[in-house]
């Protein structure tokens, strides 16, 4: 056993050694080789699609034999198969064929890249452990790879995608990211003709800086435009610009380029992950919805400024949040709410939340619960969509860092890929400088969405609604607890969901708020300011 892990450590060093000089095709080869060279006979890699449906076998010497021979298929849905099984939870699953043969999922951190299909006649914690390191190895050359190789972008995409949405994906940070106290995770659609949607976030220390922006129009200028926004927002911030400092700079930076013939709404948020402080402003966007305890949605209120590049000079008001262990904070675009289907009615917030609600209460991945909702919603408006929609969703566990396995549950990573021997901090690092808001006056009002949206809404879901088309809860993927899956090879297997279910949060309420002058929201249930933020040491 131990000249076989030492083998195996030798592997992963050899692959290392041999990656500095070849290119994103021949990695497949590469992998092969080695693996083979030290008692493992196959390795295939497989890549998923932009959207998450399906996934396609790279290219290699191995795999090109195999694909003329038909001996392996060279693609698999996500939906309905083990391989896609394996992909939406996160697990390493035993292929039908059985003989020490496994599906291994290919993450980047905490970002779904594909997944490996290994052969190595053996069983066992170390072996699965070991399929772990090579993926994860895999995933980081992947990734190095792909900035300098079309291949990838031809492998990943199944349509032509438009000149505006390929700007924002080169643009776009990875979808899913997690830290021991925080998690966020953001899809897109129409992925291959999105235009004027963008979203971003970055960690600063004990900060989480959070963003969503939809720019006019639904063409090339208004990915243009999205492109400016993040760009700007982006420089203020890491300069150590306020939310208010920075809105204001993605105001100038889009009226000194298109005058004010050009704008985009958008929120700007930061969360203290030390004591659940949100501090967030609205420039003409839909305020965020806190999902608390898996049960019930509170869309939080601000009263919004107007959108960025109108060059009015109204300074934006800044509003704050008190999150609550286990939160869910929801972050959208109007094409996820106000899209309807042709002659239908619009999907609407409590469609959206409930759909949310539902799926974890399910104990699915967060990647995959966004998956299977983005699913969902193309289906409700028959594949097609007349608006950009983009959602990103933060969840904060609270000031104590996850338990072990219990982030890798969320964002479906393999169970026992953050070892129990790493010694987890229970307190981040000194922050660098933050800036507090500028002395934005706020009324104190309700606030709502521009163009007379309400304010606090709460929408409670004891239990799995059925959608309104009179059918029982389903997610539209046609993939559901007890379906029987298919690898490929003609086997069945049962579709059982292992995935760990998140702890469930006891607090109740909804989230309470204040804006940035002190006074409480009128109306809605009650409030109470934010904590303070204890003194910063060091």
């Amino acid at each position: 056993m131990a000249r076989a892990a030492s083998s195996r450590a030798e592997m992963l060093g050899e692959i290392i050694a041999a990656s500095h000089l070849v290119t994103l095709t021949q990695l497949p080869t590469v992998v092969s080789e080695e693996a083979r060279h030290h008692g493992w006979p196959e390795v295939l890699m497989y890549l998923a699609d932009l959207r998450q449906t399906m996934l396609t076998l790279m290219p290699g010497e191995n795999s090109e034999d195999l694909r003329e021979s038909g001996e392996v298929p060279t693609e698999f849905p996500i939906d309905g198969t083990v391989p896609g099984r394996a992909f939406q939870l996160g697990e390493i699953l035993p292929t039908s064929a059985g003989g020490g043969q496994w599906w291994v999922p290919v993450l980047d951190g905490t970002e779904r890249i594909g997944m490996m299909r290994v052969t190595t006649g053996e069983d066992g914690a170390q072996t699965k452990q070991e399929l772990r390191d090579l993926a994860g190895l895999v995933a980081l050359l992947l990734v190095t790879k792909r900035g300098t190789s079309d291949s990838y972008a031809r492998l990943v995409r199944r349509r032509r995608m438009n000149v505006a949405a390929e700007m924002e994906w080169r643009l776009m940070p990875p979808r899913t990211s997690a830290t021991d106290r925080a998690l966020v995770s953001a899809l897109m659609e129409p992925a291959y003709q999105v235009s004027g949607d963008a979203f971003d976030y970055a960690f600063t220390g004990d900060v989480v800086h959070l963003s969503v922006f939809d720019a006019m129009g639904h063409d090339t200028a208004a990915g243009l435009t999205a492109n400016l926004a993040v760009a700007a927002c982006r420089n203020h911030r890491r300069q150590g610009h306020t939310l208010v400092e920075t809105a204001n700079g993605v105001e100038k930076a889009l009226v000194e380029q298109f005058e004010d013939n050009r704008y985009a709404t958008g929120v700007l948020a930061d969360l203290d992950v030390n004591t659940g402080e949100l501090s967030w402003i609205s420039r003409g966007h839909f305020p965020p919805v806190v999902i608390r305890g898996g049960r019930s949605a509170v869309q939080l209120g601000c009263t919004p400024a107007p959108p960025m590049g109108t060059g009015l000079g109204i300074t934006p008001g800044l509003c704050h949040d008190q999150l609550e262990p286990g939160d869910r904070l929801l972050l959208y675009t109007d094409g996820i709410t106000e899209a309807r289907m042709p002659g239908g009615e619009e999907f609407g917030l409590d469609r959206f939340t409930d759909f949310l609600i539902r799926h974890h209460a399910d104990g699915l991945p967060v990647p995959e619960t966004l998956r299977r909702f983005i699913a969902h919603h193309l289906e409700y408006h028959g594949g097609r969509l007349s608006d950009d929609a983009t959602v990103l969703v933060l969840e904060w566990h609270g000031p104590v860092p996850y338990a072990p396995g219990e982030v890798e549950a969320l964002v479906g990573l393999p169970a026992r890929s953050a070892p129990a021997r790493m010694e987890r901090p229970t307190r981040w690092g000194t922050p660098g400088r933050r800036g507090r808001g500028a002395a934005g006056k706020t009324t104190g009002k309700t606030g709502g969405a521009p163009g007379g949206g309400t304010g606090t809404t709460g929408s409670s879901t004891g239990a799995a609604k059925d959608d309104d088309s009179g059918g029982t809860a389903d997610d539209g993927t046609g993939d559901s607890a007890g379906d029987r899956t298919d690898d490929g090879t003609g086997d069945k297997t049962s579709d059982t969901d292992t995935a760990e279910d998140t702890a469930e949060d006891t607090t109740s309420g909804p989230a309470r708020s204040t804006a940035s002058g002190g006074a409480s929201r009128a109306g809605g249930p009650a409030l109470h300011p934010p904590r303070r933020r204890p003194p910063i040491r060091g």
